[in-house]
């Protein structure tokens, strides 16, 4: 399986986070602003996920409110439409704000950023403590990164999806699993696959992982390295890694990399690794 990327203006973007700190400097360029940032609520709190501030830091990535007392909600209540406040002293919205009262003076503009499914993420918005006469431009900025958000944070989700699919762990038994990875190994997806392992091996108490590499399209010397750094990992938290399909190009590879195979069983096939931890396959009549 291929992972799906989203190309803009050339530059090709890995996930939601990439495309988000890219898009928030192309509309800082365009719009005379002092910051351009994305929140992600969870109807509770408001979390900013990324911020551009090109004079005075107004707001940093990872600061938090309660989602009640910020302008994102004002935004969200809104509905789909852009919310513009030219002047956030004089607004009957935003004047009763404390952050307002911390502002002291100054322009927002923000659009909530939705799901296909209907559900809000989060907005996207501008802030500055000038008071600022919004165009038509800045509005269609606005309304089009919003739309833009929506297919980044689809596609995003897309790629985990398939990346969940195309290294499912599945458990055999207590203490017994088989972790199969379909498809060509990229240096993203074996971090990903490196991630799961180790998370899954300790949630299921693993005493055996099964790491069978026989529908494996392409592999080369980065990623062999991550598989093998993956398997001794397996071995220093207490879980003994078996690895099957292993190829010829993985050998040399591991050769290259001077990589410590030792401790780690290398079977030809699942069945064989399968009956080296004491599991007989018996046809049924």
């Amino acid at each position: 399986m291929e992972e799906r990327m989203l190309t803009l203006k050339g530059k090709s973007f890995q996930n939601f986070d990439d495309a988000a700190d890219s898009i928030l400097k192309m509309i800082s360029k365009i719009v005379d602003m002092n910051t351009i940032f994305i929140a992600k609520n969870d109807k509770k709190t408001n979390r900013i996920v990324k911020a551009v501030n090109t004079k005075e830091v107004l707001l940093d990535e990872g600061d938090e409110l309660p989602f009640k007392d910020t302008y994102c909600k004002l935004s969200v209540d809104h509905g789909r439409e852009i919310l513009v406040i030219e002047d956030i002293t004089k607004n009957d919205l935003s004047q009763p704000l404390q952050v307002t009262e911390n502002l002291g003076s100054g322009s927002f503009i923000g659009i909530p950023i939705y799901y296909e499914n209907g559900d809000n993420y989060g907005t996207i918005c501008g802030l500055d403590t000038n008071n600022i006469n919004f165009s038509d431009q800045h509005i269609e900025i606005f309304e089009t990164m919003a739309s833009l958000l929506t297919y980044v944070l689809e596609l995003d989700k897309a790629n985990q999806q398939i990346q969940t699919l195309s290294a499912p762990l599945v458990p055999v038994t207590k203490g017994v699993a088989i972790l199969p990875i379909i498809g060509e190994i990229t240096a993203s997806r074996a971090e990903n696959i490196i991630h799961t392992a180790l998370a899954k091996s300790q949630e299921y108490d693993l005493d055996y992982l099964i790491i069978d590499l026989s529908a494996v399209t392409h592999i080369n010397a980065t990623v062999s390295e991550a598989l093998l750094k993956l398997a001794n990992i397996l071995g220093i938290i207490g879980v003994k890694p078996i690895l099957t399909g292993f190829q010829p190009v993985m050998a040399l590879n591991a050769i290259q990399v001077h990589a410590d195979l030792k401790d780690i069983l290398i079977e030809s096939t699942l069945e064989r690794a399968l009956e080296r931890i004491g599991f007989t396959l018996v046809k049924d009549n």
